[in-house]
């Protein structure tokens, strides 16, 4: 079973592979309404551009701290865990932009989404938001495409009950910025994270990319991940765990 929709700015693709030879149609098609019935969700809560989010609301000073849910407390104390962990480098407040914890909601929203898949027996799926994935119960194949050519891939990875995050500049230009400065982050063109979850994997990705060559060795360093990636002088980094398909 396949499904695309487009939700916060970018299409979500799901794709829910038989188990056992099965049929996958009924309860797949339940899960996979609940799942994008949960990013919808988490679009009106969460993006800073719907006025009467929560996290405007936020933003504008109309909440009060003990006010909030319990899922964007969670995002905050991760958005704060990764601030400090780099360094100041990724950052949700910056002067001039208010509050937009967007790097942090998309990987945390699409990870929570394939544990509700998981949770409704669906074992063997892939789970792609714009380019960053989520998969489970067998080998899947993820691209992670050239920075500077939209036609070339730099390698072909294989998944397995993981996930694969990739920031760079080719989609958005220079829309990353270093919380330590407010200035674009420009010392890549692109960084590739695998890591257990896709909240693991996109957070740390965004936040070494902000970080400028620095961080590709920061992100090696992190427990449970490896990455690929192309400084701004076009020298590939690769780490030793770096899961290229064969």
């Amino acid at each position: 079973m396949r499904r695309v929709e487009h939700i916060m700015g970018l299409p979500i693709s799901l794709r829910i592979d038989a188990a056992d030879g099965g049929d996958p149609a009924g309860s797949a098609s339940v899960a996979a309404d609940r799942v994008f019935a949960w990013l919808r969700e988490v679009d009106a809560r969460f993006s800073p551009f719907i006025a009467d989010s929560e996290v405007s609301r936020l933003g504008r000073g109309e909440l009060e701290l003990h006010e909030l849910s319990p899922d964007l407390v969670e995002v905050l104390d991760l958005c704060e865990e990764y601030r400090v962990a780099s360094g100041g480098a990724f950052q949700v407040r910056l002067p001039g932009r208010g509050l937009d914890p967007c790097a942090m909601v998309k990987g945390w929203a699409v990870q929570r989404a394939a544990e509700l898949l998981l949770a409704e027996g669906v074992t063997t799926f892939c789970l792609n938001a714009g380019g960053d994935v989520v998969s489970a119960g067998r080998p899947w194949r993820v691209g992670v495409r050239h920075p500077e050519q939209v036609d070339r891939l730099c390698a072909v990875l294989e998944i397995t009950d993981g996930a694969v995050a990739t920031s760079g500049r080719y989609e958005r230009g220079d829309h990353i910025l270093d919380g330590r400065t407010g200035r674009p982050a420009t010392g890549l063109l692109s960084l590739t994270v695998v890591a257990p979850s896709l909240t693991e994997a996109d957070a740390t990705a965004t936040a070494a990319f902000a970080m400028g060559a620095d961080g590709i060795e920061w992100a090696a360093a992190r427990e449970g991940c490896e990455v690929f990636a192309v400084d701004a002088e076009r020298r590939v980094f690769r780490t030793s765990g770096f899961p290229v398909a064969a």
